[in-house]
């Protein structure tokens, strides 16, 4: 697995509103930096995850969705995000997940019998090193594969310290299943390997469902990361 070269140079400031939506109890993530707005994981009603971000900031501009994988309870709300923004909304995804949202789709609906809108084709494939510029902050895309074949991470160094949206690579004291379709126990530990080398310690860990940590509270506390 290629290693990213980060940028740590500490860059713009950054406003993060966590919205807990779908029937999975994903977190979305509000990212709003001067005047910008990406919404990460949209779960579901991107429709209302939109209204309520211009609601309480009139005056920023909603560019889209990034998704850091592409399970249908990360991407549901991909298509309400993009019906409310206009034909010029962003919908980033990893290359190599291009296809995991249809599948995973059709295999939730089988499962757990939820219906989830289609988000369409993504508007930017992005695969490790690409960056994502949101107000005067930049993202960094970290491949993390295990959960999910596609599967990033967004790293971003900013004035108020390092924050990494992990999705469902890295949780408190564990990482996301690899028992679905296209999950690789080894791959996901060699990710979670991969992110100790990357990540400074004090980074702030936004992850896909629950609590969010920190790099230092998982190098000191989680069994995975030293595999």
């Amino acid at each position: 697995m290629a290693v990213a070269t980060l940028d740590l140079t500490p860059r713009g400031s950054v406003s993060i509103e966590t919205l807990v939506n779908g029937p999975i109890q994903t977190n979305s993530y509000a990212v709003i930096s001067s005047g910008e707005c990406l919404i990460i994981d949209p779960a579901w009603e991107g429709e209302s995850i939109v209204g309520h971000i211009r609601a309480g900031h009139p005056d920023v501009h909603v560019l889209g969705a990034v998704c850091t994988h592409g399970h249908a309870d990360h991407v549901g709300g991909v298509a309400g995000v993009r019906a409310a923004v206009g034909p010029d909304a962003l919908y980033g995804l990893c290359d190599k997940d291009a296809a995991v949202p249809h599948a995973n789709i059709e295999e939730q609906r089988a499962m757990w019998g939820i219906e989830t809108p289609d988000p369409g084709e993504p508007t930017r494939l992005l695969a490790e090193g690409d960056t994502i510029e949101v107000g005067d902050i930049c993202l960094q895309a970290i491949e993390t594969p295990g959960h999910t074949p596609g599967g990033i991470v967004l790293f971003a160094a900013t004035e108020q310290g390092n924050i990494a949206f992990v999705g469902d690579t890295l949780f408190p004291g564990s990482h996301g299943r690899t028992d679905l379709a296209g999950g690789d126990e080894a791959a996901i530990l060699r990710s979670l390997s991969k992110l100790a080398r990357l990540l400074p310690p004090d980074t702030v860990c936004l992850t896909g469902h629950g609590d969010s940590t920190s790099m230092a509270r998982e190098l000191m506390q989680n069994p995975f990361m030293q595999v």
